[in-house]
């Protein structure tokens, strides 16, 4: 864990007051500070003149992070999704199977037993009508 810092204020030569930090090591973000010089950035005020950049990298970081998170929740939908497609393919094949067993000759033969009906033992004849007739 990182220690604790405080700043104390010590004149510099002339008038002005620049900030000293205590801290018992280095850290890897004060040695960036030390080597950008962030503090002369911004000795004279705000620099106006780039606020229209910073906007538009703070847009476009916004944008990337808003089609990450899009992303993201459209691929666990497509996962979802496909889950439920396979659930579905698997009673489609199961349902079918079933009725395929179902629609065949011994298994409606059997069941039609029940309600009295037999099976015919002649095989079925084309019943001719001429034209004359109809």
């Amino acid at each position: 864990m990182s220690e604790n810092k405080f700043r104390i204020m010590e004149p510099v030569k002339g008038n002005e007051s620049r900030v000293k930090e205590k801290t018992s090591g280095t850290s890897i973000f004060s040695g960036l500070e030390k080597k950008m010089k962030l503090e002369s950035y911004f000795e004279e005020g705000f620099p106006v003149q780039y606020l229209p950049k910073v906007l538009f990298v703070v847009l476009l970081s916004l944008i990337y992070i808003s089609n990450t998170h899009y992303a993201e929740k459209t691929t666990r939908k497509i996962d979802k999704i496909q889950t439920e497609v396979e659930d579905l393919r698997a009673d489609y094949t199961t349902l079918k199977a079933d009725i395929m067993y179902a629609s065949k000759q011994s298994e409606v033969a059997r069941r039609v037993k029940e309600l009295g009906l037999k099976e015919s033992l002649n095989p079925p004849f084309k019943v001719v009508v001429d034209g004359s007739e109809y």
